[in-house]
This record gives structure tokens, C-alpha cells and sequence, in this order.
């Protein structure tokens, strides 16, 4: 990591990086997050009785869509071709917990890694909006950016977030 912050002009004002000299590759980036849920949440999604619905369908589709307008949404990110998206879910009921994780892929002169955050984050923010009124105690945890390849950096992995 060289240290350095590449949003900032030699004047030290922010602005968008110029990728113009840059490659188009592949890029991957995946973002997980963990939801912590109560005890009547988990039966209820269980048991498929939430009363707005299937609650994961529509945090997955919010979080694709997400996805896909992050450089109208942070203002120094790259509008990106978006190839892939997908956002899953896995529920651990002992733990009372709700595991979700974007992967973002395109080919492009930047990467994809806010693209997956702004993509787990949204999917954790609707599931909590569907959810809420069961469980007004719903928390999001532990967001972050768990793997990316591609790009001159190359492959990241945070073992942090190794489920």
C-alpha cells in the first residue's frame, strides 16, 4: 500500500482519478456484511410469514440496483459497465445472524470495489426496511470489503471477514 490518497489534485483539492492512462481489465470485488437479527425474526423468516414479503428477494434486487448507480451515488467513483452482480444471503439461526455478500464484476480502468459495498450496504439497509417492524433492534456489522482481483493492485483479501 503506498500510503498515498489518489483523490486529491497537486494542490491538495479533491477530484475524480484520472484512469484515462490506465488498462481495461477484469476486476472483481466481493463485500460482505453481517446482520444480527432477533430470535422471533429468525422464525418468522423461517417460516416465511413476514408480512411485506419475501424480504431477501427485495434486499437483493435494492442491492442490485445499488450496484449499478454508485457513480451517480459517491461523487468521486467512475460510472463503471457493471458485467455481474450478484448478492447473497445466508442465515445462521443459532447465531441469530443474517451473512450477505455482493460480487461485482466488469471490465473496466477501475475497480468495482464500491460498487459491491454500496451493493451489500443497500441490501442490509432494505432488509432492515422489510424486516422492521418485527425487529426494530436489527444491526448491521461488520461491513467491508472482503476480496478483490484485478487492476494494477492486483488481489486484496481480508481475513477479517473470512466466514
Amino acid at each position: 500500500m503506498s500510503g498515498k490518497l489518489s483523490h486529491f489534485d497537486k494542490n491538495g483539492r479533491a477530484g475524480m482519478v484520472d484512469v484515462r492512462a490506465k488498462q481495461t481489465t477484469s476486476r472483481t470485488a466481493i463485500a460482505r456484511s453481517v446482520i444480527r437479527i432477533s430470535a422471533d425474526l429468525v422464525s418468522i423468516l423461517k417460516e416465511g410469514t413476514l408480512q411485506k414479503g419475501d424480504a431477501f428477494t427485495v434486499a437483493k434486487t435494492a442491492g442490485i440496483l445499488a450496484a449499478k448507480q454508485t457513480g451517480n451515488l459517491i461523487p468521486m467513483c467512475h460510472p463503471l459497465p457493471v458485467d455481474y452482480v450478484e448478492i447473497r444471503f445466508e442465515m445462521l439461526d443459532q447465531k441469530q445472524e443474517i451473512r450477505v455478500e455482493a460480487e461485482v464484476s466488469t471490465t473496466a480502468k477501475t475497480g468495482v470495489e464500491m460498487e459491491a459495498m454500496v451493493a451489500v450496504t443497500m441490501a442490509g439497509l432494505t432488509f432492515y426496511d422489510m424486516c422492521k417492524a418485527v425487529d426494530k433492534g436489527i444491526k448491521i456489522l461488520k461491513t467491508g470489503l472482503f476480496k478483490k482481483t484485478g487492476g494494477k493492485s492486483g488481489e486484496f483479501y481480508n481475513r477479517d471477514l473470512d466466514w
